[in-house]
Protein backbone atom coordinates (compact mmCIF):
# COMPACT_ATOMS: atom_id res chain seq x y z
CA UNK A 1 0.00 0.00 0.00
CA UNK A 2 3.18 2.29 0.00
CA UNK A 3 6.09 2.56 -2.13
CA UNK A 4 8.14 4.70 0.53
CA UNK A 5 10.22 4.23 3.78
CA UNK A 6 8.03 3.48 6.54
CA UNK A 7 6.58 6.41 8.52
CA UNK A 8 8.03 4.60 11.82
CA UNK A 9 9.58 1.34 12.60
CA UNK A 10 8.02 -0.05 15.48
CA UNK A 11 8.52 -3.20 18.09
CA UNK A 12 6.66 -6.08 17.74
CA UNK A 13 7.13 -8.01 21.27
CA UNK A 14 4.88 -5.87 23.58
CA UNK A 15 1.98 -7.25 25.48
CA UNK A 16 -0.51 -4.67 23.32
CA UNK A 17 -0.55 -2.67 20.21
CA UNK A 18 -2.03 0.37 21.52
CA UNK A 19 -2.54 2.47 24.78
CA UNK A 20 -5.48 5.22 24.42
CA UNK A 21 -5.78 7.32 27.32
CA UNK A 22 -9.32 9.53 27.01
CA UNK A 23 -12.51 10.17 26.67
CA UNK A 24 -15.60 8.06 26.23
CA UNK A 25 -19.02 8.97 25.62
CA UNK A 26 -23.19 7.46 25.62
CA UNK A 27 -24.16 9.24 22.51
CA UNK A 28 -28.41 10.51 22.21
CA UNK A 29 -28.66 10.33 18.31
CA UNK A 30 -31.22 12.37 17.22
CA UNK A 31 -32.19 11.87 13.19
CA UNK A 32 -33.67 15.37 12.44
CA UNK A 33 -34.22 16.93 8.76
CA UNK A 34 -32.05 20.04 9.14
CA UNK A 35 -30.54 21.84 12.03
CA UNK A 36 -33.75 23.40 13.85
CA UNK A 37 -34.00 27.25 14.08
CA UNK A 38 -33.52 29.40 16.58
CA UNK A 39 -36.07 29.64 19.18
CA UNK A 40 -38.18 27.27 17.07
CA UNK A 41 -39.12 23.75 17.80
CA UNK A 42 -38.72 20.51 15.02
CA UNK A 43 -39.60 17.29 15.58
CA UNK A 44 -36.81 14.01 16.33
CA UNK A 45 -37.36 11.89 13.45
CA UNK A 46 -35.49 8.84 15.30
CA UNK A 47 -34.10 8.47 18.21
CA UNK A 48 -31.52 5.94 19.53
CA UNK A 49 -28.88 5.27 22.59
CA UNK A 50 -25.11 4.02 20.98
CA UNK A 51 -21.58 3.63 22.67
CA UNK A 52 -19.46 6.64 21.49
CA UNK A 53 -15.72 9.15 22.52
CA UNK A 54 -13.36 9.78 20.82
CA UNK A 55 -10.70 7.40 22.24
CA UNK A 56 -13.07 4.64 23.41
CA UNK A 57 -14.20 4.66 19.73
CA UNK A 58 -10.80 4.55 18.05
CA UNK A 59 -9.64 1.85 20.54
CA UNK A 60 -12.57 -0.19 19.39
CA UNK A 61 -11.78 0.24 15.71
CA UNK A 62 -8.04 -0.57 16.40
CA UNK A 63 -9.63 -3.86 18.57
CA UNK A 64 -11.51 -4.63 14.70
CA UNK A 65 -8.41 -3.96 12.78
CA UNK A 66 -6.59 -6.97 14.89
CA UNK A 67 -4.94 -4.70 17.26
CA UNK A 68 -4.47 -5.18 20.96
CA UNK A 69 -5.78 -2.45 22.86
CA UNK A 70 -5.80 -1.36 26.29
CA UNK A 71 -7.84 1.85 27.64
CA UNK A 72 -7.17 4.43 30.28
CA UNK A 73 -10.14 6.34 31.26
CA UNK A 74 -13.12 7.35 33.27
CA UNK A 75 -17.09 6.29 33.58
CA UNK A 76 -19.87 7.16 35.90
CA UNK A 77 -20.94 4.01 38.03
CA UNK A 78 -24.74 4.08 36.02
CA UNK A 79 -26.06 2.10 33.21
CA UNK A 80 -24.43 4.71 30.34
CA UNK A 81 -21.05 3.29 32.14
CA UNK A 82 -21.57 0.04 30.97
CA UNK A 83 -23.25 0.61 28.05
CA UNK A 84 -20.11 2.51 26.93
CA UNK A 85 -17.49 -0.41 27.83
CA UNK A 86 -19.51 -3.00 26.63
CA UNK A 87 -18.45 -3.18 22.90
CA UNK A 88 -14.69 -3.14 24.20
CA UNK A 89 -15.14 -6.08 25.99
CA UNK A 90 -16.74 -7.74 23.72
CA UNK A 91 -14.18 -7.11 21.36
CA UNK A 92 -11.09 -7.96 23.66
CA UNK A 93 -10.33 -4.42 24.28
CA UNK A 94 -8.16 -4.50 27.56
CA UNK A 95 -10.32 -2.13 30.00
CA UNK A 96 -9.41 -3.22 33.74
CA UNK A 97 -7.68 0.33 34.36
CA UNK A 98 -11.06 2.15 33.51
CA UNK A 99 -11.56 4.45 36.65
CA UNK A 100 -15.74 4.01 37.30
CA UNK A 101 -16.69 7.19 39.30
CA UNK A 102 -18.77 6.39 42.00
CA UNK A 103 -22.52 8.61 41.66
CA UNK A 104 -20.91 10.52 38.05
CA UNK A 105 -23.06 10.09 35.24
CA UNK A 106 -21.00 8.88 32.52
CA UNK A 107 -20.16 11.56 29.84
CA UNK A 108 -22.80 12.19 27.26
CA UNK A 109 -23.24 13.54 23.80
CA UNK A 110 -26.16 14.88 22.21
CA UNK A 111 -25.93 14.19 18.26
CA UNK A 112 -28.22 16.11 15.84
CA UNK A 113 -27.72 14.00 12.33
CA UNK A 114 -29.25 15.30 9.54
CA UNK A 115 -31.26 12.96 7.68
CA UNK A 116 -30.48 14.51 3.89
CA UNK A 117 -26.64 14.83 4.10
CA UNK A 118 -25.53 12.55 6.95
CA UNK A 119 -23.97 15.70 9.06
CA UNK A 120 -23.70 15.34 12.54
CA UNK A 121 -23.67 18.07 15.21
CA UNK A 122 -22.73 17.17 18.68
CA UNK A 123 -23.26 18.89 21.84
CA UNK A 124 -21.51 17.70 24.87
CA UNK A 125 -21.33 17.12 28.60
CA UNK A 126 -18.70 15.62 30.90
CA UNK A 127 -19.10 15.74 34.64
CA UNK A 128 -15.69 17.78 36.17
CA UNK A 129 -15.32 14.07 38.37
CA UNK A 130 -14.65 12.19 35.36
CA UNK A 131 -11.48 13.98 34.66
CA UNK A 132 -8.20 11.99 34.44
CA UNK A 133 -5.34 13.02 36.94
CA UNK A 134 -1.38 11.36 36.53
CA UNK A 135 -2.43 9.46 39.49
CA UNK A 136 -5.53 7.99 38.28
CA UNK A 137 -3.39 6.22 35.24
CA UNK A 138 -1.04 3.23 34.76
CA UNK A 139 2.58 3.80 33.89
CA UNK A 140 3.12 0.17 33.03
CA UNK A 141 0.44 0.28 29.95
CA UNK A 142 2.15 2.92 27.96
CA UNK A 143 5.62 0.82 28.57
CA UNK A 144 4.01 -2.53 27.52
CA UNK A 145 2.39 -0.73 24.37
CA UNK A 146 3.69 -0.01 20.69
CA UNK A 147 1.84 2.86 20.40
CA UNK A 148 0.17 5.41 22.37
CA UNK A 149 -3.19 7.80 21.44
CA UNK A 150 -4.36 10.55 23.31
CA UNK A 151 -7.73 12.91 23.20
CA UNK A 152 -6.83 16.82 24.23
CA UNK A 153 -9.49 16.77 26.76
CA UNK A 154 -6.81 16.53 29.84
CA UNK A 155 -3.49 17.76 28.43
CA UNK A 156 -1.42 17.63 31.88
CA UNK A 157 -2.63 13.79 31.52
CA UNK A 158 -1.37 13.52 27.82
CA UNK A 159 1.90 15.94 28.61
CA UNK A 160 2.97 13.07 31.31
CA UNK A 161 1.76 9.93 29.13
CA UNK A 162 3.19 11.07 26.24
CA UNK A 163 6.70 11.65 27.84
CA UNK A 164 6.60 8.36 29.00
CA UNK A 165 6.21 7.31 25.91
CA UNK A 166 8.68 9.12 24.36
CA UNK A 167 11.40 7.71 26.89
CA UNK A 168 10.12 4.14 25.95
CA UNK A 169 10.39 5.10 22.17
CA UNK A 170 6.83 4.73 21.52
CA UNK A 171 5.20 6.86 18.73
CA UNK A 172 2.09 9.68 20.19
CA UNK A 173 -0.72 9.62 18.22
CA UNK A 174 -2.88 12.34 19.21
CA UNK A 175 -6.42 13.53 18.05
CA UNK A 176 -7.25 16.87 18.95
CA UNK A 177 -10.60 19.23 17.94
CA UNK A 178 -10.97 21.56 21.01
CA UNK A 179 -7.69 24.02 22.01
CA UNK A 180 -7.21 24.76 26.21
CA UNK A 181 -4.94 25.82 28.14
CA UNK A 182 -2.16 23.32 27.84
CA UNK A 183 -2.79 22.00 24.85
CA UNK A 184 0.41 24.32 23.01
CA UNK A 185 2.79 22.13 25.64
CA UNK A 186 0.84 18.32 24.56
CA UNK A 187 1.36 19.17 21.03
CA UNK A 188 5.31 19.69 21.63
CA UNK A 189 5.34 15.71 22.53
CA UNK A 190 3.36 14.06 20.24
CA UNK A 191 4.39 12.46 17.03
CA UNK A 192 1.36 12.21 15.29
CA UNK A 193 -0.96 15.30 15.92
CA UNK A 194 -3.92 14.61 13.72
CA UNK A 195 -6.23 17.54 14.18
CA UNK A 196 -10.07 18.87 12.61
CA UNK A 197 -10.09 21.30 10.40
CA UNK A 198 -12.42 23.36 13.19
CA UNK A 199 -8.89 22.78 15.51
CA UNK A 200 -6.59 23.79 12.90
CA UNK A 201 -8.61 27.36 12.67
CA UNK A 202 -9.03 28.06 16.37
CA UNK A 203 -5.47 27.03 17.13
CA UNK A 204 -3.45 28.72 14.61
CA UNK A 205 -5.78 31.03 13.10
CA UNK A 206 -5.72 30.61 10.08
CA UNK A 207 -7.97 28.76 7.17
CA UNK A 208 -5.51 27.68 5.13
CA UNK A 209 -4.91 23.69 6.56
CA UNK A 210 -1.43 23.28 5.02
CA UNK A 211 -0.53 25.81 7.07
CA UNK A 212 -1.97 24.53 10.03
CA UNK A 213 -0.13 20.96 9.00
CA UNK A 214 2.97 23.13 9.00
CA UNK A 215 2.68 24.65 12.42
CA UNK A 216 1.57 21.38 14.40
CA UNK A 217 5.52 20.19 12.78
CA UNK A 218 6.67 23.64 13.91
CA UNK A 219 5.54 22.83 17.27
CA UNK A 220 7.77 19.01 17.28
CA UNK A 221 5.53 16.62 15.05
CA UNK A 222 7.10 14.13 13.21
CA UNK A 223 4.01 14.31 10.73
CA UNK A 224 1.16 16.88 11.06
CA UNK A 225 -2.05 15.96 9.91
CA UNK A 226 -5.37 18.19 9.42
CA UNK A 227 -8.75 16.43 8.00
CA UNK A 228 -11.23 18.04 5.85
CA UNK A 229 -14.23 16.00 6.06
CA UNK A 230 -15.54 14.94 2.63
CA UNK A 231 -12.39 16.19 0.92
CA UNK A 232 -10.02 14.17 3.02
CA UNK A 233 -6.60 15.13 4.57
CA UNK A 234 -3.56 16.94 3.92
CA UNK A 235 -0.31 16.65 6.12
CA UNK A 236 3.65 18.03 6.39
CA UNK A 237 6.32 15.12 6.42
CA UNK A 238 9.98 17.43 6.91
CA UNK A 239 9.89 19.69 3.83
CA UNK A 240 7.27 18.09 2.23
CA UNK A 241 3.32 18.68 2.47
CA UNK A 242 1.25 16.01 1.16
CA UNK A 243 -2.64 16.01 -0.02
CA UNK A 244 -4.42 12.66 0.85
CA UNK A 245 -8.28 12.99 -1.06
CA UNK A 246 -11.25 10.98 0.63
CA UNK A 247 -13.04 8.00 -0.95
CA UNK A 248 -16.67 8.65 -2.42
CA UNK A 249 -18.98 6.58 0.07
CA UNK A 250 -22.72 6.76 0.74
CA UNK A 251 -22.98 8.39 4.12
CA UNK A 252 -25.59 7.31 6.51
CA UNK A 253 -23.80 9.45 9.26
CA UNK A 254 -20.48 11.02 9.85
CA UNK A 255 -20.27 10.59 13.87
CA UNK A 256 -16.77 8.94 14.55
CA UNK A 257 -15.47 9.69 11.49
CA UNK A 258 -12.36 11.32 12.99
CA UNK A 259 -11.91 8.95 15.80
CA UNK A 260 -12.23 6.00 13.17
CA UNK A 261 -9.48 8.05 11.25
CA UNK A 262 -7.32 8.00 13.80
CA UNK A 263 -7.55 4.29 14.59
CA UNK A 264 -6.90 3.39 11.11
CA UNK A 265 -4.11 5.63 10.88
CA UNK A 266 -2.21 4.04 14.14
CA UNK A 267 -2.65 0.18 12.25
CA UNK A 268 -0.61 1.64 9.58
CA UNK A 269 1.58 3.01 11.85
CA UNK A 270 2.30 -0.16 13.38
CA UNK A 271 1.94 -2.30 9.69
CA UNK A 272 5.06 -0.21 8.62
CA UNK A 273 3.18 1.71 6.01
CA UNK A 274 4.73 4.88 4.45
CA UNK A 275 3.00 8.31 4.71
CA UNK A 276 0.88 8.02 1.92
CA UNK A 277 -0.34 4.75 3.14
CA UNK A 278 -1.03 5.20 6.60
CA UNK A 279 -3.39 8.13 5.18
CA UNK A 280 -5.02 6.66 2.44
CA UNK A 281 -5.67 3.85 4.99
CA UNK A 282 -7.07 6.55 7.36
CA UNK A 283 -9.04 7.82 5.01
CA UNK A 284 -10.82 4.50 3.47
CA UNK A 285 -11.60 3.43 6.96
CA UNK A 286 -13.07 6.92 8.36
CA UNK A 287 -15.21 6.59 5.13
CA UNK A 288 -16.34 3.18 5.17
CA UNK A 289 -17.46 3.73 9.19
CA UNK A 290 -19.75 6.80 7.68
CA UNK A 291 -22.04 4.27 6.10
CA UNK A 292 -23.97 3.44 9.08
CA UNK A 293 -25.47 4.93 12.26
CA UNK A 294 -23.34 5.92 15.16
CA UNK A 295 -20.06 6.72 15.86
CA UNK A 296 -19.52 2.65 16.40
CA UNK A 297 -21.63 1.65 13.46
CA UNK A 298 -19.49 0.55 10.49
CA UNK A 299 -16.02 -0.13 11.91
CA UNK A 300 -14.55 -2.16 9.21
CA UNK A 301 -12.38 -5.40 9.98
CA UNK A 302 -8.40 -5.44 8.76
CA UNK A 303 -9.77 -8.06 6.04
CA UNK A 304 -12.49 -5.65 4.50
CA UNK A 305 -10.27 -2.56 4.73
CA UNK A 306 -7.48 -4.36 3.45
CA UNK A 307 -10.15 -5.27 0.39
CA UNK A 308 -11.08 -1.81 0.05
CA UNK A 309 -8.11 -0.72 -0.33
CA UNK A 310 -7.32 -2.88 -3.03
CA UNK A 311 -10.98 -2.18 -5.07
CA UNK A 312 -11.75 1.34 -4.24
CA UNK A 313 -9.51 4.42 -5.61
CA UNK A 314 -9.84 7.51 -3.76
CA UNK A 315 -11.86 10.73 -5.63
CA UNK A 316 -9.44 13.55 -7.56
CA UNK A 317 -8.06 15.57 -4.80
CA UNK A 318 -10.72 18.54 -4.86
CA UNK A 319 -8.74 21.69 -3.03
CA UNK A 320 -10.25 22.94 0.28
CA UNK A 321 -11.86 26.78 -0.31
CA UNK A 322 -9.32 29.47 0.85
CA UNK A 323 -10.68 32.02 3.00
CA UNK A 324 -9.46 34.57 5.39
CA UNK A 325 -10.12 35.10 9.26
Amino acid sequence: MGDEAPLWRTRRERPFDVCGIGQSSLDHVCLVEGLPRFAGKDRILDYTRLPGGQVATALLACARLGLRATYQGAVGDDDAGERVLEPLRREGVDVSAVRVIEGAPTQLAVILLDRSSGERTVLWYRDPRLSLEVHDLQRGRIEQARALHLDGGDPEVGIWAAKVARECGIPVVLDADTAVPGTAELLAHVDFPIVSQTFSENFFGTHDPREAARGLVAYGARMGVVTLGEIGAVARLGSRDLESPAYRIAVADTTGAGDVFHAAFAWALLEGLDAAGCLRAANAAAGMNCRAVGAQGGLPTRIELEAFLAEERPAPWCEPEASSL
